[in-house]
């Protein structure tokens, strides 16, 4: 298993909205998640700064990041989502969520 650390900026005028929508999060797109083997996912909100954690247990993740990248219903729940974020600058070329680097961890 590896844990996963994004950052992500919410547009100020969307916060509400991004919080209603992921309040009700559609079956499918869990459902992916989880086929694509991602565990314990959150999403927390400080400011206008999404951080979310995630432990992935599969393995070969650039290969589930595309499965789930190409699946229909995911695809329409970005198409929401995506107005509604905005990416940080030190993002890495290809992200839209930024990967974190883990420096501490305890079990």
């Amino acid at each position: 298993m590896k844990r996963y650390g994004q950052l992500l900026r919410i547009k100020r005028d969307r916060i509400r909205e991004y919080k209603d929508h992921h309040a009700h999060v559609w079956p499918e797109v869990l459902r992916t998640i989880h086929d694509c083997n991602i565990r314990n996912y959150s999403i927390f909100l400080h400011g206008y700064l999404l951080f979310a954690y995630f432990e992935y247990v599969g393995e070969d993740f650039p290969s589930d990041m595309a499965r789930m990248a190409a699946d229909p219903k995911t695809q329409e729940w970005w198409v929401i989502m995506k107005p509604m974020q905005e990416p940080v600058e030190t993002r890495a070329e290809g992200e839209w969520w930024a990967t974190m680097s883990e420096v501490f961890h305890c079990d």
